[in-house]
């Protein structure tokens, strides 16, 4: 499955300062990683982002998203936002720092 490059870069244009991140391949798409733990990533033309099981449903309140279900079974703490809903770089941005705050709470891989 193919990814939007260009939400990749965008991503990479606001993780890029932190030298704890890298990017690998992941669920046909690209993940960014905070040492070694998912922060969010690019499925498509979506957001997939790590908030962490506390957050779940306040993050599924919010417009354009939806359980990520990657395998037939939804996975709490996860949240897909859709590409209609990243339009705007503040949407996109607080979406980015909450993934990036939960991986980083979280002990390195």
């Amino acid at each position: 499955m193919a990814f939007d490059e260009g939400l990749a870069e965008r991503i990479r244009d606001r993780l890029g300062a932190d030298p704890a991140i890298t990017e690998r391949r992941m669920f046909g798409g690209l993940a960014f990683l905070h040492e070694g733990n998912m922060a969010v990533g690019v499925i498509g033309d979506d957001l997939m982002v790590r908030v962490g099981p506390d957050a779940t449903d306040t993050a599924l309140a919010k417009p354009g998203t939806r359980v990520f279900d990657f395998t037939g079974r939804p996975m709490r703490g996860w949240v897909v936002v859709a590409a209609s809903a990243l339009a705007e770089d503040k949407a996109l941005d607080a979406w980015v720092d909450q993934g990036h705050a939960f991986a980083a709470s979280l002990p390195p891989k």
